[in-house]
């Protein structure tokens, strides 16, 4: 059974009086909590909770019928991932601790400040999220399956490290916290975050923005909107795209590329869920879901002073790391086929068959562009082939040798896994180097040559001069 939204569950007002019960509501809603179901008759409460699951509960314990006293320990026991907030007027310090050990979250004594008010239920949602979070966690490392595969319909992998994430992410998409999904360009960040969107059953739209190259005032104008006469230009009102992502995701992309001041920005918008349009006094509530996106280190521009540590902490509640395609290199042959299926339907063509010679040649590719990379690749092959059965190689292997000469093949300060770094005791001269890369390179190709040509960044004919050379010397000596 799929897990309910986070914005399916309500938060529960149980209490006999029916202004306290709408002056409530009114101040949660004003916080931006949506989702409020008022029972004035505590009799209705728990058969209430069997029917709709609730987020959090706020009790009050002396009412008619049946008292709050005597529900606490019920739906303590019942519900135990549902926090209860006690808010009465008893000012007693006995029922006080007596409702704290018998399993209540809070207790608020009546009338209760709304700031307090609206922070106890605040967090009362975040804890009962941690703990669904952590039920669907425990479910997953035991039965190691996904509840609904159809949001990964987009992800081509075949990759234990990809389906983990799967795991983790259908874990999380139950909570209302922010995500923040790293890794390289090109790898595929922005299809997780419609995977998070599609699992988390929200009924808002996904709405996207690239926050790099944004100032502060259009950072501003983009997400938060402006009121009519807000600025030279503002001849009328426009909503932000939180107004337009309201119950659905916002996704912010190049989150590390934000300057310091909409950083702030953001920082208080996932931390009060409210905002100001540009020229408006008066906060709007927003419960936009943010994910978040980026290729670049936030905890190195943290402690570089680059990126705030209150924001990072904040964005990184729940984080993601996609890893490179070098690093799941058995997808290589599954997204060869995807693309050549994708680009041969684009240009009305049959799909050739990919050739063994040119799957070694992909996997022994650092692939810095990643995905993307590949999908240019297979793109520009298809356009160029003129026909046959087998898919023709010239176009890759000059995409791979001219990505070669630019000098940027290692990523992140990665070297090609195999190739001496440090070079202790004698100095080699370039003829053993020369010996030594021929071997390495015609063993990751297989013995192919014109595979290990295109590693070295040579032409077939000039590595058979080699080899000759190599081969005549070999002799000589012997």
């Amino acid at each position: 059974m799929k897990e309910k939204s986070f914005a399916s569950l309500p938060v529960v007002l149980v209490d006999d009086e029916e202004s306290v019960l709408h002056a409530t509501a009114a101040v949660l809603h004003s916080a931006g909590v949506a989702n409020i179901e008022m029972v004035q008759d505590g009799r209705r409460l728990l058969p209430s909770l069997e029917r709709q699951p609730a987020s959090a509960v706020l009790l009050d314990l002396f009412m008619p019928h049946i008292m709050g006293t005597k529900l606490l320990p019920d739906i303590v026991h019942l519900y135990p991932e549902v926090p209860v907030i006690v808010m009465t007027a008893a000012q007693d310090v006995e029922t006080a601790v007596r409702s704290m050990k018998e399993g209540a979250f809070d207790y608020l004594v009546k009338p209760v400040e709304e700031s307090r008010l609206v922070a106890s239920v605040r967090h009362a949602l975040e804890v009962h999220s941690l703990r669904r979070q952590m039920g669907v966690l425990k479910r997953y490392l035991l039965s190691d399956c996904l509840q609904d595969n159809e949001a990964f319909a987009g992800i081509v992998t075949n990759s234990r490290k990809m389906r983990a994430l799967f795991q983790y992410l259908e874990a999380v998409a139950v909570s209302a916290e922010p995500v923040l999904i790293s890794g390289e360009t090109g790898a595929g960040k922005e299809m997780f975050a419609h995977a998070l969107h599609k699992l988390s059953g929200l009924s808002g739209q996904f709405v996207q923005v690239n926050v790099a190259g944004l100032d502060d005032t259009l950072f501003s104008d983009t997400l938060f909107g402006h009121k009519k006469g807000a600025f030279t230009g503002a001849d009328q009102s426009r909503a932000g795209l939180i107004a337009q992502a309201a119950g659905g995701t916002l996704f912010l992309d190049e989150i590390g590329d934000l300057s310091m001041a909409s950083q702030v920005k953001l920082l208080r918008l996932l931390q009060e869920h409210m905002y100001f349009p540009l020229g408006s006094d008066v906060a709007r509530p927003s419960d936009a879901r943010v994910v978040c996106a980026t290729n670049r280190q936030l905890a190195q521009m943290m402690r570089q002073n680059h990126f705030r540590s209150d924001l990072f902490f904040r964005l990184s509640v729940h984080q993601i790391e996609v890893p490179p395609l070098r690093q799941r290199k058995e997808d290589i042959p599954l997204l060869l086929q995807h693309f050549l299926d994708q680009s041969a339907a684009a240009i009305h063509k049959p799909a050739p068959e990919p050739s063994n010679e040119l799957l070694t040649l992909l996997a022994n590719y650092h692939f810095p562009g990643n995905v993307r990379e590949l999908r240019a690749m297979v793109f520009n092959a298809m356009a160029l082939h003129r026909g046959g059965p087998v898919l023709a190689m010239d176009s890759f292997r000059q995409a791979i040798q001219k990505q070669q000469k630019t000098g940027v093949e290692e990523v992140a300060g990665e070297p090609p896994d195999g190739l001496p770094i440090l070079i202790p005791g004698r100095f080699p001269t370039l003829e053993e180097v020369e010996e030594a890369m021929i071997r390495e390179a015609l063993k990751r190709a297989k013995g192919n040559q014109g595979v290990a040509a295109t590693l070295l960044g040579l032409s077939r004919p000039a590595l058979n001069r080699r080899l000759a050379r190599r081969a005549t010397q070999g002799q000589a000596e012997s």
